[in-house]
């Protein structure tokens, strides 16, 4: 029996595992640990991982920084034939981004119950209100997203940060 039957998230797998290794480039310098790939055409082509204390930036969200790069390497602000790979569901800002570079598609690893703008809280990436939206598909990797940031604030709490 094909891998695909047994686990229909199998096929994105491969490339959440990439999100997740940003996510962890993020933990080792003391950030939020959340991860973003972009791919098109079978390869990355933006990645990203949260830079918001590093930076001083409210947008270095993962997301943010994966969606730059990508339309660098594509020359083109139009994300077209590109699928978004991040741990956590995206924010408002994120998803707003994802609308207006008119991507496909995102695949995320956790929901997030505070600020999930794709099925959580939001639907803004599938709002027919808006001039384009996108497929979502959550819970790919689910148990290893979330194990990653509930570590983190585990060890920020017994550091007593917030």
């Amino acid at each position: 029996m094909s891998d695909d039957l047994v686990n229909p998230l199998a096929p994105y797998e491969r490339w959440m595992f990439s999100a997740l290794e940003q996510a962890r480039r993020a933990m080792e310098i003391d950030e939020v640990p959340i991860g973003a790939v972009i791919v098109h055409q079978d390869e990355i082509i933006g990645e990203g991982y949260n830079q918001r204390e590093t930076l001083s930036d409210p947008t270095a969200h993962a997301e943010m920084i994966a969606i730059t790069q990508a339309a660098q390497a594509l020359g083109d602000w139009r994300l077209a034939g590109c699928t978004l790979y991040v741990t956590l569901e995206p924010c408002p800002m994120c998803a707003g981004a994802i609308v207006q570079a008119r991507m496909p598609r995102v695949i995320f690893g956790t929901t997030d119950p505070k600020a999930g703008a794709c099925t959580t809280l939001y639907r803004i990436t599938d709002d027919p209100r808006l001039n384009h939206r996108c497929a979502v598909l959550g819970g790919v990797l689910q148990e290893e997203c979330k194990g990653l940031l509930k570590q983190f604030f585990v060890q920020q709490r017994s550091r007593g940060k917030k």
